[in-house]
């Protein structure tokens, strides 16, 4: 096991991750600025109005992107597997 093998295993690590989190994040970040937009122009300030939408968005987003991402997480752990014997040498 060599110093490039585990900056390689990190940072496919981490794009996965990225990859993972990006569309929940993604859908959270633009509805959150849109209700805060909505806020300033009305000038409504309760602070709980953006979390409601902001879950149903998440979760809608599971739903979408559900399957994509968990091809993903399946795609990085089989990846990591298939390395262990190399990791014995």
């Amino acid at each position: 096991m060599t110093q490039d093998f585990i900056i390689y295993l990190g940072r496919e690590a981490v794009y996965a991750i990225l990859l993972l989190s990006g569309p929940l994040l993604g859908g959270s970040l633009l509805v959150g600025l849109l209700i805060s937009i909505f806020q300033a122009t009305t000038q409504i300030q309760e602070q709980t109005l953006t979390f409601v939408p902001k879950i149903v968005v998440v979760f809608i987003s599971l739903v979408i992107f559900g399957p994509w991402m968990l091809n993903i997480l399946l795609v990085f752990t089989q990846n990591l597997f298939s390395t262990i014997p190399q990791l014995m040498l």
